[in-house]
């Protein structure tokens, strides 16, 4: 029986649905192309299963996808060769669906206004309808795979009006004809329609071709079992993603399908010192359709350092796809990346210490960074964090304080961990603090004084300072104490002196007991104030940076230059004192200009 044209209208009491998916059902125009080819792939996959069940007993053939511009007709055409429909799925799946829910969303919207709209739409299965986004007219002419279906052919302008009727296709599937209205004319260039096909659909299941080329891989690894592939795939799919990216660090292949599923590769970049969280690195997809790369939601944040993929049906999406909502599986999600990360890096570190130790330089702001931010990050990997010492050892915290415990326990019984945040600046204090036996770490990096701060915080008896911070005499306050060789008014005269010549702006003059070859005058900046300091300009807030330095001088008694000084008088005891403070600048780099040069011509005033 053949089909009798029919036209009807969709009955609508309050306003036309048309204007209000243009205005809001799409955050981006562009993804039409995304919808249309996503339902093309459907229709094409559930013929193949329908036929792998045997419930259909049609000859495949070739399932390519075809999508095609014609830019003197002003059309966009997506074919497929699936399942197709009957004029009755048309009016059930095309009318019915699409609109069954049109006046409860026109009421919803009018009540409650925009705010909502992207989460109320989404109920109404509206994908087909991002066609009017870009399109006046759109055609629908389909044959249903079902043995002696008729072929039907739909049209509607956009309006509440449609018009259905036989058609004369006479191969089984879907071609979606788009008229291109004045307002999507951006959109017939061929090379626009490549770059989104590209993007949304580069590793869609079926082949989607477009001017004669084949533009996706429908094979991608992550669909892949891990026993499948060999490193080098793993190499090759990372530079398909990121062409000109170095090769990674390694990767983490996600495959879970409880109580949630989830698939994926997630790659280790190296990561530069001076780095920044880098955004739109990692990908989602929904059923191998690209949906975004804004992934804040579904990754923690110090996972953002990553890329690569994730794949996930489970994820759940407004109609366009384009903004994840909160979920109770978005959340099971998030804490399963992160425990998989964590798992990774503690295997690693068990089975391949060595590997490990020669990848930490380009993983440690990573893991601080998680360390920081993710309490169970933190216990995962507390064991396993890595520390380089000035002369190039790598220690885990329990090792480095099992080598010091003897020498490097205060008063009161902590550890003490002296650190460089400059090699070259700060060799000086090195020196003196390796003189005395002590381990130095290297903690040179920006996220450093957050790090030891979240340490000193979760760990009992640990106290990290700067190796410069105080003299090495005091830098472990221990017990034992050096004897003064100077007298109470012998250290009383030397303080009055350095204040007298050097003046006490924003300084505390201070004599200690230190041994003899430490520097006669050590300027230090108090560990708190410092690390202040530091991590309020690492934070971008700079709030420290207004408050004055105040640094302590230290006078190392014990020294021969200091001893001279009492000795001297006028201006030869002047010259000293100065000359004994520049050299404590000199060592701290903080000797410049005027101050420079008067140094240089004192120094050669007093050799003569």
């Amino acid at each position: 029986m053949s089909i009798v044209e029919e036209k009807g209208s969709i009955s609508i009491h309050s306003e036309n649905i048309f204007p209000i998916i243009k205005k809001f059902l799409y955050s981006d125009n562009e993804i039409f192309l995304r919808e249309l080819v996503s339902n093309a792939v459907d229709a094409t996959q559930k013929l193949k299963h329908l036929t792998a069940i045997g419930q259909s007993d049609v000859e495949l053939g070739e399932l390519k996808i075809k999508v095609s511009l014609d830019e003197e007709a002003k059309t966009i055409t997506i074919s497929d060769r699936g399942i197709g429909m009957t004029a009755d799925d048309v009016k059930k799946y095309i009318n019915q669906i699409a609109f069954s829910g049109a006046t409860e969303f026109v009421e919803k919207y009018q009540k409650e206004g925009e705010k909502d709209v992207n989460s109320i739409i989404g109920h109404f299965g509206l994908g087909f309808y991002s066609a009017y986004m870009v399109a006046d007219l759109v055609e629908i002419k389909t044959l249903s795979h079902v043995a002696g279906s008729q072929a039907a052919h739909w049209t509607c302008d956009g309006s509440t009006e449609f018009s259905i009727k036989g058609g004369d296709k006479e191969d089984r599937g879907t071609d979606i004809i788009l008229h291109i209205s004045e307002e999507g004319k951006d959109f017939l260039n061929k090379w626009k329609v490549k770059e989104i096909l590209t993007k949304y659909g580069k590793f869609l299941p079926i082949e989607i071709e477009f001017d004669g080329e084949v533009i996706n891989n429908t094979s991608p690894i992550w669909i892949k079992q891990p026993s499948e592939l060999t490193d080098e795939d793993y190499k090759a799919f990372y530079k398909e993603l990121y062409p000109f990216a170095e090769e990674p660090l390694f990767w983490i292949h996600l495959n879970v399908d409880y109580p949630f599923n989830l698939t994926g590769v997630l790659y280790f970049p190296k990561i530069n010192n001076d780095f920044e969280i880098q955004k739109n690195k990692i990908h989602l997809y929904s059923r191998q359709v690209f949906i975004t790369d804004e992934v804040k939601e579904v990754m923690p944040e110090f996972l953002m350092l990553l890329h690569g993929v994730i794949d996930s049906p489970d994820i759940p999406l407004n109609v366009s796809r384009s903004f994840l909502q909160a979920d109770g599986n978005v959340k099971k999600i998030n804490s399963h990346i992160t425990k998989k990360v964590a798992d990774k890096l503690a295997e690693m570190f068990k089975k391949d210490r060595a590997g490990f130790e020669a990848k930490w330089n380009d993983i440690h702001v990573f893991v601080k960074y998680g360390m920081l931010t993710e309490e169970k990050f933190f216990e995962k990997l507390e064991k396993n964090v890595l520390f380089k010492s000035v002369d190039n050892k790598l220690f885990t915290l329990d090792e480095y304080t099992e080598k010091v415990a003897t020498n490097q326990k205060d008063k009161e019984g902590a550890i003490v961990i002296p650190y460089s945040s400059d090699l070259a600046f700060q060799d000086t204090a090195i020196q003196a603090a390796k003189n005395k036996g002590y381990e130095i770490l290297v903690l040179d990096h920006q996220i450093d004084s957050h790090f030891i701060g979240k340490l000193e915080q979760k760990l009992e008896k640990i106290q990290f300072k700067r190796v410069d911070s105080d003299s090495a005499e005091k830098l472990i306050d221990k017990d034992q104490k050096l004897e003064s060789v100077l007298s109470e008014d012998q250290v009383k005269t030397i303080k009055e002196l350095f204040e007298k010549y050097i003046g006490a702006n924003n300084k505390t003059f201070e004599v200690e007991a230190l041994s003899a070859v430490d520097l006669p005058v050590t300027i230090t900046l108090p560990e708190f104030m410092r690390r202040m300091k530091e991590m309020s300009a690492s934070s971008g807030m700079g709030m420290m940076g207004a408050f004055p330095e105040s640094n302590a001088v230290v006078i190392n008694g014990n020294h021969a230059l200091i001893q001279n000084i009492l000795k001297s008088e006028g201006a030869k005891q002047e010259e000293l004192v100065k000359q004994s403070y520049d050299i404590a600048l000199l060592a701290q780099g903080k000797l410049k200009g005027a101050e420079l040069t008067s140094f240089l011509n004192r120094s050669l005033s007093l050799l003569n």
